[in-house]
């Protein structure tokens, strides 16, 4: 049984204000970024605690910055409430679950 390529859709750039300066922009950027990802990323760790879903691994308040939220279906925009679409993996397992498709293709020799 083979994998389809997974669609992820790309958030689509704002239109910069004309009169607005580079640091205007890129601190808007930041302030923006900042808040729509710890929105679903606390809401994430509360829902699932400070545990790794893949390897197992407990995180407390000093490392919790090594635990990130994973999109199980791979669209960063799709975030319901109830968490069903999230898991919380550190760092190394999220990479590793990011890879694994490039590993397949260059194998396949598709790469």
């Amino acid at each position: 049984m083979g994998t389809r390529p997974r669609k992820i859709r790309r958030l689509q750039p704002k239109k910069p204000d004309q009169n607005k300066t580079a640091a205007e922009i890129v601190s808007e950027l930041r302030r923006d970024t900042a808040t729509a990802d710890s929105g679903y990323r606390e809401q994430s760790l509360k829902i699932h605690g400070l545990i790794c879903a893949k390897c197992g691994r407990e995180f407390d308040f000093k490392n919790r910055n090594l635990l990130t939220v994973h999109h199980k279906d791979g669209n960063r925009l799709n975030n319901p409430p109830d968490g069903s679409n999230w898991e919380n993996l550190c760092v190394y397992c999220h990479e590793d679950e990011h890879s694994r498709g490039l590993l397949g293709d260059y194998l396949r020799g598709k790469r």
